[in-house]
């Protein structure tokens, strides 16, 4: 028998969908730092130091899987490190180098939008059930007079 989504259900589809996208895009942000920088466009031939740059992309990415809610927050202002610097090396890089830059950038952004609405569905989630278990904590009004 298929159930139709209620109410309750709807919020929480969107939170593993923007956990997901959240995880992917942070997948995809540490592939492409390793490629770039070890095989693709590297800035020494052979491969270049600067594939450790996605060390700290490694450390939320348990937090992410957990759903836990602090990792999205942090890791919404993190991002922004990232951003800056594909900015600057799409700008400043010469191609192919630039493609992987604006890519990084889109990256970023997909991965700072679900964060960003993660946390915000989340909250509002929660806020929700407060109304909730206040309302049930309420004695129903009287009608005696």
């Amino acid at each position: 028998m298929t159930s139709f989504p209620t109410p309750d259900t709807v919020p929480l589809d969107k939170s593993r969908f923007t956990q997901r996208l959240a995880i992917g895009s942070l997948l995809g942000l540490i592939v492409l730092g390793l490629a770039w920088e070890l095989f693709l466009a590297p800035l020494r031939p052979g491969g270049s130091w600067w594939a450790i740059k996605v060390l700290p992309l490694c450390i939320p990415l348990t937090g992410l899987l957990k759903n836990k809610l602090y990792t999205f927050r942090w890791m919404s202002l993190l991002v922004w490190l990232y951003f800056c610097e594909g900015v600057v090396r799409a700008w400043s890089d010469r191609w192919p180098s630039s493609g992987y830059a604006f890519l990084q950038v889109l990256l970023c952004l997909v991965l700072f939008a679900a964060c960003a609405l993660h946390v915000r569905l989340r909250l509002a989630e929660a806020r929700a059930r407060a109304e909730q278990a206040s309302a049930a904590d309420q004695p129903a009004p009287s009608t005696a007079a």
